[in-house]
C-alpha cells in the first residue's frame, strides 16, 4: 500500500470516528499523538484531506462513500496537480488547475451537477444581499489572515515582511490580508503593532463614531476585539465591557494588557435576563456594541465541520435568545444613543429579523449597516446594523 493510500485510510477513520462535538482542529490532536509514527508531512497531509472532506459541506453527504467524498474535496480545494489525486483519480488531477466553477460543471452524481444548495443546503434562509453561488463557493477557499495594523506601523510592518519574503495585500490603510498559516507573532514580534481581527469585524467599526468622553458599553464583549477596535478610533472613550464567561474576560484582560488598554471597567453578566439597576445605570450609555451570539454561519469557511454537523433548527434557537439579549440591553441606552447590533451570521433570521424585533419593540430606529459580504477576499460574513434611539 503506497503512502497516499494510507493518507486517505488515516482520513477516512478520522471522519468517521469525528461527531462534530468539539472543533475539528482539537480532534486531531489527540489522533496524531496517538499515532506518533506520523511526521509532519504526514499529518499536513491528512488534515488536508480531512478538511477537505467538510469542505463539501452537504454535497452528496449520505449519497458518496467517504473515500470518494475524501478524493472530491481535494479535487476542488486544490488548485495544483498532487500525487494523491495522480495515483488515485488522474481524470481529476488532469483538471485539478480549473477554475472553481468548471471544476464543479465536470462533476456529477448520478446525473446532477451540484447546486450551491447541495453544497450549504440552507440558501433560502440567507439575508438579502447575500449570493448563494459565491457563499457557497467560497467553502472550498481557505481564508485569508487578516490584521489590523494599530500606532501607525504600516510602514515598519510592510518592511518585516519584505524581509521575510511574505506577500500581502493592503485593502485599506491599516488593513492588511496575508494568507492563511502565516506565523504572524513570528513576523512581527512586537503585539502593540496589530491585531488578528477579520476583514468583515473590521469594517463594524465603520459603525461606531464614538466621541471623546462618551460612554460605550461592549455588551457581549468576548475577548475584545470590538472594544480594541473602538478604542483605537477614540482613546478617550468610558469604556464598560461585559461577558457571561468569566474565563473569556480573563482573555479579554490579558489581549488589553498587551494592547496597552488599561482604563475600562469590567462585568460578568449574564443579558438573557435583566441587567440590575444596581450593576449598570440605565439610560446612561452613548453607544452600545452588542455582537449577539449567533450560529456562526458566516465563519464557517474557516470550520467547515460546523456546516456538516449544523441542524437548521439552531437558528430560531439564536433568534429568540438575540432577541432577548437585545431587549435586555437597550433600556441603558442614552436617547440619542446607538446600538451597534453585530452578527457573525449570514442568516437573515439572526440579522435582519432581529433588527426588525429591537425595532418593532423599543422604538429604535435602524440607521446604517447591513450584511457584509468577505466571501469575494477571503473573509468572513457578517452583519452590523447601527440603531439609534
Amino acid at each position: 500500500m503506497t503512502r497516499w493510500e494510507n493518507y486517505l485510510l488515516s482520513a477516512e477513520k478520522i471522519v468517521t470516528t469525528y461527531d462534530g462535538s468539539l472543533p475539528l482542529h482539537h480532534f486531531l490532536k489527540p489522533f496524531f499523538k496517538q499515532n506518533p509514527q506520523m511526521g509532519s508531512r504526514d499529518r499536513r497531509w491528512i488534515s488536508q484531506l480531512a478538511y477537505a472532506f467538510y469542505r463539501l459541506g452537504h454535497l452528496w453527504k449520505n449519497e458518496m462513500p467517504v473515500k470518494d467524498r475524501l478524493l472530491l474535496g481535494l479535487f476542488l480545494c486544490e488548485t495544483q496537480s498532487n500525487d494523491i489525486l495522480a495515483l488515485l483519480k488522474p481524470e481529476w488531477n488532469e483538471l485539478v488547475t480549473l477554475p472553481l466553477p468548471e471544476k464543479l460543471a465536470s462533476i456529477s452524481l448520478n446525473g446532477q451537477s451540484p447546486t450551491p444548495n447541495d453544497i450549504f443546503p440552507f440558501t433560502a434562509s440567507l439575508s438579502e444581499g447575500v449570493d448563494a453561488a459565491a457563499f457557497a463557493n467560497a467553502y472550498f477557499v481557505q481564508p485569508r489572515l487578516f490584521i489590523r495594523v494599530r500606532k501607525n506601523k504600516q510602514e515598519a510592518i510592510t518592511a518585516l515582511l519584505q524581509e521575510a519574503g511574505v506577500t500581502g495585500e493592503w485593502l485599506a490603510e491599516d488593513m492588511l490580508a496575508l494568507p492563511n498559516g502565516t506565523n504572524i507573532e513570528t513576523l512581527i514580534r512586537n503585539k502593540e503593532w496589530y491585531e488578528i481581527q477579520d476583514a468583515s469585524s473590521q469594517q463594524t467599526g465603520q459603525l461606531f463614531a464614538p466621541k471623546p468622553g462618551q460612554r460605550w458599553w461592549d455588551a457581549c464583549a468576548a475577548s475584545g476585539g470590538k472594544s480594541l477596535l473602538l478604542v483605537d478610533k477614540e482613546p478617550r472613550v468610558q469604556l464598560t465591557v461585559s461577558d457571561v464567561r468569566v474565563s473569556i474576560l480573563q482573555n479579554l484582560h490579558e489581549r488589553f494588557y498587551t494592547a496597552g488598554i488599561k482604563n475600562y471597567e469590567t462585568k460578568a453578566l449574564d443579558l438573557t435576563l435583566p441587567v440590575p439597576p444596581q450593576t449598570l445605570d440605565y439610560g446612561s450609555f452613548d453607544g452600545i456594541i452588542l455582537d449577539a451570539p449567533c450560529t456562526g454561519s458566516g465563519t464557517w469557511g474557516r470550520s467547515p465541520e460546523h456546516l456538516y454537523f449544523f441542524e437548521e433548527a439552531r437558528i430560531n434557537t439564536f433568534h429568540n435568545l438575540q432577541k432577548r439579549i437585545s431587549e435586555n440591553v437597550v433600556p441603558l441606552l442614552k436617547k440619542g444613543g446607538s446600538l451597534i447590533y453585530i452578527t457573525c451570521s449570514a442568516f437573515k433570521q439572526e440579522n435582519e429579523a432581529v433588527v426588525k424585533h429591537i425595532c418593532e419593540h423599543t422604538g429604535l430606529q435602524w440607521r446604517d449597516g447591513g450584511i457584509i459580504t468577505g466571501y469575494n477576499i477571503g473573509a468572513d460574513t457578517m452583519f452590523a446594523a447601527k440603531l439609534v434611539k
